[in-house]
């Protein structure tokens, strides 16, 4: 069957023919592709065509696509059992390897997801504190928590208001909503009601509204503050951790949080979460503490074992300065294509992160990014995908590079760019 059938059954027996929104193509132009098999840095649609691909499930496949020695300790791991619900030496020895690269860290939990990652740690926050405020900034996304499920309102200390229908309006009442890479509101926040709050969180690369890149001075007025009033720092490292570098975002900034979460490339390509922190915190967490958080598929055998290849992989050395050299040849080819073409484009970057925003500087603060610019992004995901290169289908969302692109790819990669550029002179 063709991706237009698939499409059209999907439509019918799922919401907006998808089991996540961004996948819908509602951003960019034309319908979603189905991916029917996946190598390396390529997949295959339902009609056959070949793609690299930038997306790589959102940032978990740091190895690229079915990884031969993450799919075999799924396998080994499968034959086994899939799932105990039952303590396994899997996730002992996935939690040992993840502790061995956080040494900031004593103590990590597993869940099911990132969502749950999050969530777990803020209620953690509030039962090691004693308190109820959680303080967010626009741009930054924590999965669908209720309670994080807020924008911004208008003046320095408006609490959250609901952004998604369903979630009461007392969810998000105790959630107080800043704008990132603004010191002085953050400051003066805490001086108004510091001693009410329980955790600050932030992606310390953002990357869910752009790759907005956040000055060092500003993540440190973050730790400074909270550390002063007795709230925990908690680190979405969801997309950043182990991508970033070997330990994640915290070590590279040099800003050591009080709590991290956790996804992604810790499951190989598998639903998994994590959450970790000090052990005098973690000790609140039941069964040792009064704060609950459970979960049947928490260490899932399959994804521990596909998590701890995913890391054994990771720490080889040279791994990290590979993904940069990669990521940097990226940069360069996709900004000469801009440049040649008189593209008005900032290529940004972290690591193995990147981002195109068509203005000329990079932003800091979502408030900052031109969305009328987004129709841009929409024509140059069209464009790539006629010449068989897939981006994330939002201008919003961030690329991924992986250990399976070759500099033959990411060449081939800006070569389209430019052929779609010089399409529209």
């Amino acid at each position: 069957m063709s991706n237009a059938s698939w499409w059209d059954r999907a439509r019918k027996v799922m919401p907006g023919g998808v089991n996540s929104p961004v996948r819908s193509f509602k951003s960019v132009p034309g319908d979603p592709l189905f991916f029917k098999s996946a190598q390396g840095c390529r997949f295959t649609d339902e009609d056959g065509r070949s793609y690299i691909d930038w997306c790589l499930s959102w940032g978990p496949l740091i190895l690229g696509h079915a990884d031969p020695d993450v799919h075999a300790a799924a396998r080994e791991a499968m034959d086994e059992g899939a799932s105990f619900g039952a303590p396994s030496r899997r996730e002992v020895r996935l939690a040992e390897a993840f502790l061995a690269r956080m040494p900031h860290f004593d103590q990590v939990r597993f869940t099911s997801s990132g969502t749950e990652a999050v969530m777990s740690a803020i209620r953690l926050a509030r039962g090691f504190t004693g308190r109820d405020v959680t303080v967010k900034f626009s741009g930054c996304y924590h999965g669908h928590v209720d309670s994080l499920l807020v924008e911004a309102g208008s003046g320095l200390m408006t609490f959250g208001t609901p952004s998604s229908a369903g979630v009461p309006k007392g969810f998000t009442d105790t959630t107080a909503v800043l704008p990132l890479d603004d010191t002085q509101k953050l400051a003066d926040f805490f001086a108004a009601r510091g001693d009410e709050v329980a955790a600050l969180i932030i992606e310390p690369v953002p990357a869910n509204s752009g790759l907005l890149v956040q000055r060092a001075e500003f993540l440190k007025a973050c730790r400074d503050l909270t550390a002063k009033h007795g709230a925990l720092l908690i680190f979405d490292e969801v997309i950043t951790g182990f991508r970033v570098g070997p330990a994640g975002a915290a070590p590279v900034l040099g800003i050591t949080p009080d709590l991290g979460t956790y996804g992604k490339i810790i499951g190989g390509g598998f639903p998994v979460g994590a959450y970790a922190t000090r052990g005098d915190i973690m000790a609140h967490v039941s069964p040792l503490g009064g704060v609950y958080q459970a979960g049947t598929l928490s260490g899932n055998p399959v994804a521990m074992a596909a998590g701890l290849v995913t890391l054994q992989k990771t720490g080889r050395p040279g791994f990290y300065e590979d993904l940069e050299r990669k990521g940097a040849r990226l940069q360069a080819g996709l900004t000469r294509a801009a440049t040649d073409a008189g593209v008005t484009a900032t290529v940004q970057r972290v690591g193995s992160l990147f981002w195109t925003v068509f203005q000329t500087e990079a932003p800091r603060a979502v408030e900052a990014v031109d969305g009328s610019k987004m129709e841009i992004y929409g024509r140059l995901h069209r464009g790539l995908i006629e010449r068989g290169v897939y981006l994330a289908p939002s201008g919003w969302e961030v690329g991924f590079v992986s250990a399976a692109h070759r500099d033959e790819d990411i060449d081939t990669t800006s070569a389209a760019v430019a052929d779609v550029f010089r399409s529209w002179s």
